[in-house]
């Protein structure tokens, strides 16, 4: 199933730990070096479409301040969809790349690597 960038920046930035919802937002911005700002509202429709998928479920929750606090987690079969949308990724990346070289339009990549 490929997956809009949203949600696999979201997956990507649960992959080595649970974050509640603001640390996912960080971590996104992060992750796609500033291209992508998730607004609460979306964010948290998607944390809720991808517990309902079985992809997210809530690891624990605390309260700070006096507001509670929801840390999310990715499951086994969240981990496994990421990495299926990884090799899709790859592939995609690979055979474009072939295609350039072919033609003699690939430039080289940072580090001269290409």
């Amino acid at each position: 199933m490929a997956v809009q960038e949203p949600t696999f920046f979201i997956l990507t930035a649960l992959a080595e730990r649970p974050l509640h919802g603001y640390g996912v937002m960080q971590a996104v911005g992060e992750l796609s070096a500033g291209r992508l700002t998730l607004r609460a509202g979306t964010l948290y429709a998607a944390l809720d479409r991808l517990t309902d998928d079985g992809l997210v479920v809530v690891d624990r929750e605390e309260a700070v301040d006096g507001r509670l606090r929801r840390y999310y987690r990715l499951t086994d079969h969240g981990a496994a969809e990421l990495h299926a949308e990884v090799e899709r990724l790859r592939a995609n990346a690979s055979l474009a790349a072939a295609r350039l070289r072919k033609a003699g339009r690939l430039r080289p990549a940072a580090g001269g690597v290409g």
